[in-house]
């Protein structure tokens, strides 16, 4: 490896620890490039006023529809766009895409390319969601890259941000392979008092928004596995949900043995468990990465949620949980320092909290 090789890798490096050190900060300067109107709830969240559901709505009344294709799109984050933030292989040549630079210079421990739900229209007040196949390396070449190009911008106090103004409107779907992340805030009711559960992610374990905290379950929308057969039969917001809570909350394993068999929902014992009240909050777009959230709020009364999630607070593959009162206070406290989608979910929820609550 050559001098300059070596000094791009290390530059690199650098600029993804002060991406992760200052994802806060860098998430605020972000927001300050696109106009105050596009913010959620008070967040620095992007939206447009048809993607946020006027209250919450129960997750069943969203209707989803699955196309057998996807189109292209303008960014794809393997062109000249991305350069900058893709360094140069020990082989002489650039890394493809910056999905294959982190794997090869930072790779976290959970990180594989899985099929993903590609977000494709969003109509109807944000209750019809229109969505095609996708990779979650396609999301990690563009959004973490964008994230990185913004970092590294910062950290030489320039404004060159060729990436971020290819992909131009953070809410254009067409303008990159836009996949879409369930965070869902759990709330534990028992009338007299109502907690909130919240999650630390470990930027040793996770590729996205590593040493913040955010609710929990937060995961990406997408098959239990890659087999064929997974696409159509897991392709539910419930569905998706509970195996994130099952997986997040309750530390089960994500081998479902779906890749040979398609899961048997009606026979889980945990799914059929699962009588919360769940209701739809809308879409927004974190200003940094330009990951998109689908917000969640999910409600469980005091009793069903002891028996299924024993194990709260604790530790899980991506993090550490931790349980919070769901109140005034704490919610003005705690929304400055969340992941933007989570932070308009707290505030959506409290917002809305005799909606929610039933109260």
């Amino acid at each position: 490896m050559s001098s300059q090789e070596q000094e791009q890798e290390q530059q690199w490096r650098a600029t993804r620890q002060y991406l992760t050190e200052h994802r806060r900060e860098l998430t605020l300067a972000a927001a300050e490039q696109y106009p105050r109107h596009l913010r959620g709830y008070g967040t620095p969240l992007l939206t447009r006023p048809e993607w946020l559901a006027p209250r919450p709505i129960p997750l069943g009344d969203v209707r989803l529809q699955l196309a057998a294709s996807a189109p292209g799109a303008v960014v794809t984050g393997d062109g000249p766009e991305s350069a900058a933030v893709r360094p140069i292989r020990p082989d002489g040549s650039r890394y493809p895409t910056y999905a294959a630079a982190l794997g090869a210079l930072a790779r976290p421990k959970l990180y594989q390319n899985r099929v993903c739900y590609r977000l494709l229209e969003v109509t109807g007040s944000a209750t019809h969601l229109s969505f095609g196949p996708g990779r979650y390396f396609d999301m990690i070449s563009t959004c973490e890259a964008v994230a990185h190009e913004f970092a590294a911008a910062s950290l030489a106090g320039t404004a060159g941000l060729i990436l971020r103004e290819a992909i131009g409107d953070p809410t254009d779907l067409s303008r990159r392979p836009v996949m879409t992340a369930i965070s869902a805030l759990v709330l534990r009711s028992n009338g007299a008092r109502t907690d909130m559960v919240l999650h630390w992610r470990d930027p040793a374990r996770v590729a996205t928004n590593g040493g913040r905290y955010t609710v929990a379950p937060a995961g990406m929308f997408q098959p239990s596995d890659d087999a064929g057969h997974n696409l159509a039969n897991d392709f539910s917001l419930r569905r998706c949900l509970a195996r994130e809570l099952a997986e997040e909350l309750r530390n089960d394993p994500e081998d479902y043995g779906s890749d040979r068999t398609p899961i048997d929902y009606g026979n889980w014992p945990f799914y059929r468990e699962l009588t919360q009240r769940t209701y739809w909050i809308g879409l927004g777009v974190d200003p940094l990465s330009m990951v998109l959230d689908m917000l969640v709020v999910t409600v469980f009364g005091a009793p069903r949620f002891d028996a299924l999630f024993p194990g709260i607070p604790g530790r899980n593959d991506e993090g550490r949980l931790l349980t919070e009162p769901f109140t005034e206070q704490s919610v003005a406290t705690l929304a400055d320092d969340l992941q933007p989608g989570s932070a308009a979910i707290l505030r959506a929820a409290w917002h809305h909290r005799a909606h929610i609550l039933g109260t």
